[in-house]
């Protein structure tokens, strides 16, 4: 095989630290130093600084003996979805949602410590909710936010917020570790969240997660509403239902895009 070309531009130390990320995979996500700079190509020193630069940025964790991808690794994942795949996938599904219940939807992602939406339809009505594509939010105060925190694994959530700020935006947004803690075990229970004047006092967000193919949760499916619209025994009867089977349309059209493409 001829070696590519590398021109006078080329990072190598960019390449080694993609060496070091592509060497774990399914039949090995937890490796030993030695492990690594085998299946790197790399020596014990270069693969050891590289895997702990990746731990100082969250990317890698290591128990004292091997070294693993922590679930940061997938805001890769979540930009390439946002920008590309995700937005025309979900899209058709929110059009159909809205047409339903009249209110605005939308899809989104985990981007740091904020909420970015990346699709959205909004509703008919004269007065309701619209909030651009873009646009992020503090995670901890929205209903999206809330089910993408509530997914992650229980150390990767609690680093999260412990870094995060819990800034009060309204008298009823959750500023407490503790709160958000109780709040997001209640989302996993139930797997939805109904989130009334966190955001902005009126507003209620109503979620649902969205799992790729390899079932961790990639996204959320929201509607936004007037709280004072409804009560929420009727949102949980009448919004909560057709919020899910959304999300679940959207999971099934994301498993089956890889197929389309091979």
């Amino acid at each position: 095989m001829v070696a590519a070309v590398r021109g006078a531009h080329f990072v190598r130390a960019a390449e080694r630290t993609l060496a070091v990320l592509r060497a774990f995979a399914p039949d090995r996500p937890e490796m030993t130093l030695t492990e690594v700079a085998e299946a790197s190509g790399l020596d014990r020193a270069g693969a050891r600084r590289l895997l702990l630069t990746l731990i100082d940025l969250g990317y890698v964790h290591h128990d004292g003996r091997q070294y693993a991808l922590t679930p940061q690794v997938l805001e890769f994942g979540y930009a390439y979805l946002s920008s590309r795949s995700l937005p025309q996938i979900a899209e058709p599904h929110l059009r159909r949602l809205t047409g339903e219940l009249r209110e605005m939807t939308a899809v989104g992602v985990l981007d740091g410590d904020e909420v970015r939406y990346v699709a959205q339809v909004p509703g008919p009505k004269l007065l309701s909710v619209s909030i651009p594509v873009g646009t992020r939010f503090p995670a901890h105060a929205t209903s999206m936010g809330k089910v993408l925190l509530a997914a992650m694994p229980p150390e990767h959530l609690d680093a999260r917020l412990r870094a995060m700020e819990l800034g009060r935006i309204t008298p009823h947004t959750i500023t407490t570790r503790e709160g958000l803690l109780a709040e997001l075990a209640k989302v996993r229970r139930q797997g939805f969240v109904i989130s009334d004047d966190e955001l902005e006092p009126g507003l209620r967000g109503v979620a649902a997660p969205v799992r790729g193919a390899d079932g961790r949760v990639v996204a959320a499916v929201n509607v936004s509403l007037d709280a004072r619209g409804a009560t929420e025994e009727v949102v949980r009867n009448e919004v909560v239902p057709p919020l899910v089977t959304t999300a679940a349309r959207v999971e099934a059209d994301l498993r089956l895009k890889p197929a389309r493409g091979s």
